[in-house]
């Protein structure tokens, strides 16, 4: 049973900048590939940001160079620093396994880029 908490969402302005957090539950953080994964109103889920167990990192294009997904296992938590935020990005973000079968999905955090 897995447990994901995000947070770090709020409003920002085109350009600025927003950390997520993702804090897990459980002690097998550490072996999974995880990701943070969006949805826009009317939009299907997509993955955007992944993270092997070892810390090797792939991104969707559209936020590769801006975004930059991390891991701390010894806090359970994973963590997605965004930077130069578009409109675009406004999203429900969600944390969950990047590989396998995926976790309940959490709340999410709303991320609106907006002036």
């Amino acid at each position: 049973q897995v447990q994901l908490v995000e947070s770090g969402g709020g409003l920002v302005q085109p350009g600025g900048s927003l950390r997520l957090s993702c804090a897990a539950s459980g002690s097998n953080f550490g072996i999974f590939a995880m990701g943070w994964y969006r949805q826009a109103p009317g939009k299907q889920r997509e993955l955007v940001a992944a993270i092997t167990s070892g810390g090797t990192t792939s991104y969707v294009d559209s936020v590769r160079g801006r975004f930059t997904i991390s891991r701390d296992n010894a806090k359970s938590t994973m963590y997605l620093q965004m930077n130069s935020l578009k409109p675009e990005d406004t999203a429900v973000y969600y944390c969950n396994k990047a590989g396998g079968t995926v976790a309940s999905w959490g709340q999410g955090t709303q991320v609106t880029v907006s002036w």
